[in-house]
């Protein structure tokens, strides 16, 4: 398989020989420029070229040489425009090359091969003619054409972008076969193949398998240290407190762009169970944060907002090192004010940093720290109306994601509480709530506030509500004994998942085995093994509902937080505790805790058996998100019907019924106590045997105290077509009869 790799990879226009990096060379070498630019942007948040960042073998072949030269990413950039640039049949020439035969379904081809190579190719900037669409491959005789058949109708973007993952291979291909270190030579050749496999599939760019998702740790590195500043210096003037951030800055600017040292230069002094959880956050960060800034094909996260507190104590001690050596280094060529800023203040930032890091005690790394702000920064925020501003260089929210728990416990919650865990209202809450204010007032002016707490209280009071309707509810809701078990404590809600670089408990396995067996008897049609593979998947988490210590139902799922959704991948309760509204507030519970991660999507493919359950849990065939979005991420199953539903991030659906039921009854007791005030019976009209047609409704006697109040009369000019419509009567008749036929 690699020879033929690297036949297809040289028969193109040229392979781009732009990238090639060697993480044996010294850490302090490639640290220069993140380095110098970190610190110069200490005062003011500047930030460094992403291509700076990776200079590598060009760094360690002379900085004299490297002066003039146009910095790696760049040159990719410049690549991937030329590649733009070319014509439709050259395109699609290049895109031959790694695109499998389609002409028979017996043949194994992977990719075109020119019958004719030029002896010496030419270089990748020259324009060639392109190949024509009848000319066969030198492996499987089929036309060019063939190989590409799936990509006649596709657009130019498409065609762009699967040029742009080309080139990215491309310089894949060469660090593989220049990589010395045998653990990155491995990262990057999985790299390698797994764009390989979305250039012959056509299929969006991921990183898949035991990795799994970002960010991998919470709280990140990035909300740790925003702790860290707001809790060891909020305390300070505002200009002491701004420099204090400003160090905040750099240093997550230095991390972001630091190269790691390889597992294998570091076996030496460390044991082999820290070895091993540094070589997953290695390969971690090759694959989601460094590889990403240069192959911009794949997803690109930063190093601080998807590692934690574990990354950052198994790389602090080097980072700090190297970084003090360098300022140290360089501190004759540095201004007064910086050289005070990076020799004085940033080295009592570390110390204090490093307490905090190594402490187990330490407050900022706990999930539900709320730090208290500068004097400052409270002002800012009363003046802008935000009781819930965060520190003025955080720039970004940590991204939901599976993290690396094994057990998270669910309890109902209130709105207020929910609002308070998130730490901050999202944008537009305040909006939100003056319109509801708003919309409070109009509706209650007419009865009074005190009415409506009167009636309030009324429905509240168990000695005033009594009587049938409150013991033996015909509408009672669905999961209202299952949140009075839950109450009482015969059932729990658990997010279990396995996990590969943290101890997952007994309990934990017990259970993941318990719902193992539940999905299989459940789900007779699924395979056995299938439902094993993925209950103890780590990217996959269960909602186990558990009664005496045992799962008798759950929801497998996986959340794919960048995208925006998460997939229901088995949804099941054992067959002797069903009917008992378990199944709507297991649903129930995954939707507040999805609100609360703020991800508003669900998707699932539902067999006929199941659509009738998802519809009554606000699932619908009609799909919300674009095709785009989900299109590769989620599992296809035959004869399953594909079915979606958005979360309302200001609802708390395990409080939903409950507030849905307490509304109906407050506008019943406002109906009985208007009709209590309006039993006058009134005569009835006479104009009409005088012969008079019509009357205004005005005039008809108690029609006012009954609350009816005449329309506004628009003028003329104002008249809409909705205005004449709902003047015209057959459209009024219309409307109450469909009214009427679904009351």
């Amino acid at each position: 398989m690699a020879s033929r790799d690297s036949e297809d990879t040289g028969s193109g226009s040229g392979a781009s020989g732009l990238v090639h990096h060697q993480h044996q060379n010294s850490q302090t070498s490639s640290m220069t420029a993140a380095v110098g630019a970190a610190g110069g942007g200490a005062g003011s948040g500047g930030g460094m070229p992403v291509g700076a960042v990776a200079a590598g073998s060009s760094q360690a072949a002379g900085a004299g040489e490297a002066a003039g030269r146009v910095s790696n990413v760049q040159r990719i950039q410049q690549k991937k425009a030329q590649v733009r640039a070319w014509p439709r049949d050259k395109k699609l020439e290049k895109l031959a090359i790694y695109s499998s035969c389609r002409a028979d379904e017996n043949c194994r081809c992977n990719g075109w091969k020119n019958p004719t190579p030029p002896a010496h190719p030419a270089r990748p900037d020259t324009p060639q003619p392109a190949a024509p669409p009848s000319q066969p491959c030198r492996s499987c005789t089929h036309t060019l054409g063939d190989h590409v058949s799936h990509l006649e109708s596709a657009g130019d973007d498409d065609l762009d972008r699967l040029l742009s993952i080309v080139v990215d291979v491309e310089n894949l291909f060469i660090c593989v076969h220049r990589e010395e270190d045998p653990d990155t030579k491995q990262v990057y050749s999985y790299l390698f193949r797994r764009l390989r496999k979305c250039i012959l599939q056509v299929s969006p760019p991921t990183v898949e398998g035991p990795l799994g998702t970002p960010p991998f740790e919470r709280p990140s590195i990035f909300k740790g240290v925003t702790n860290f500043v707001l809790h060891k210096f909020n305390h300070l003037q505002q200009k002491d407190f701004q420099m204090m951030s400003d160090l905040a800055k750099m240093f997550l600017h230095c991390l972001n762009h630091w190269r790691l040292e390889t597992p294998s230069a570091r076996r030496a002094h460390t044991t082999v169970e820290e070895s091993s959880a540094y070589k997953v956050n290695y390969t971690r960060w090759l694959c989601f944060s460094y590889v990403p800034q240069l192959c911009d094909s794949l997803p690109h996260h930063e190093t601080t907002t998807i590692f934690g507190r574990t990354f950052l104590r198994a790389v602090f001690h080097t980072l700090r090192k190297q970084l003090l050596d360098k300022f140290r280094a360089e501190k004759d060529k540095m201004p007064a004010e910086k050289k005070l800023l990076l020799l004085n203040h940033f080295p009592r930032f570390l110390s204090m940093l490093e307490e905090e890091v190594y402490s187990n005690t330490s407050p900022i790394w706990d999930t539900d720290y709320r730090p208290q702000l500068p004097p400052h920064l409270h002002n800012q925020a009363a003046e802008r109306g935000s009781t819930a501003a965060r520190g003025e260089f955080e720039r970004l929210s940590v991204q939901p994601g599976e993290g690396q728990y094994t057990t998270v416990s669910l309890t109902p919650a209130t709105r207020r509480q929910r609002l308070d865990d998130r730490g901050e209202k999202r944008e537009g809450d305040d909006l939100s709530e003056s319109m509801i204010n708003k919309r409070i007032k109009i509706e209650t002016e007419d009865l009074g506030e005190e009415t409506v707490a009167e009636v309030v209280a009324t429905i509240t009071d168990p000695r005033k509500m009594i009587g049938p309707e409150v013991l033996f509810s015909e509408n009672a809701a669905r999961d209202e004994a299952a949140k009075l078990e839950e109450r009482k404590g015969n059932i729990e809600f658990h997010v279990i998942g396995n996990s590969l670089t943290q101890k997952v408990s007994k309990q934990t396995m017990l259970w993941l085995i318990g719902l193992q067996n539940v999905f299989s008897h459940q789900l007779p049609r699924m395979p056995k093994d299938y439902i094993t593979r993925l209950v103890f998947d780590p990217k996959h988490c269960t909602l186990a509902l558990i009664k005496e210590n045992r799962p008798i139902g759950g929801i497998c799922f996986r959340m794919f937080a960048a995208q925006g959704f998460t997939e229901i991948v088995f949804c099941a309760v054992t067959s002797n505790e069903q009917v008992k509204g378990y199944g709507t507030h297991m649903m129930n519970h995954l939707k507040d805790y999805h609100v609360k991660n703020n991800v508003l999507h669900f998707l699932t493919f539902a067999d006929e058996f199941a659509i009738g359950y998802f519809k009554k849990q606000g699932f619908s065939k009609d799909i919300q998100l674009s095709r785009s979005v989900y299109q590769g991420y989620i599992k296809d199953y035959e004869g399953a019907t594909l079915m979606g539903c958005e979360l309302n991030p200001n609802i708390v659906y395990t409080e939903f019924t409950a507030v849905i039921r307490r509304q109906k009854e407050i506008i019943k007791k406002l109906i009985e106590r208007k009709q209590s005030e309006i039993r006058k019976v009134h005569p009835g009209l006479t104009c009409f045997r005088d012969g008079v047609r019509e009357i205004p409704i005005e005039s008809i006697p108690g029609i006012r105290e009954a609350g009816w109040k005449g329309p506004a009369t628009p003028s003329r000019s104002s008249r809409s077509p909705t205005h004449e419509q709902q003047q015209d009567p057959e459209c009024l008749h219309s409307m109450l009869k469909t009214l009427l036929c679904n009351t």
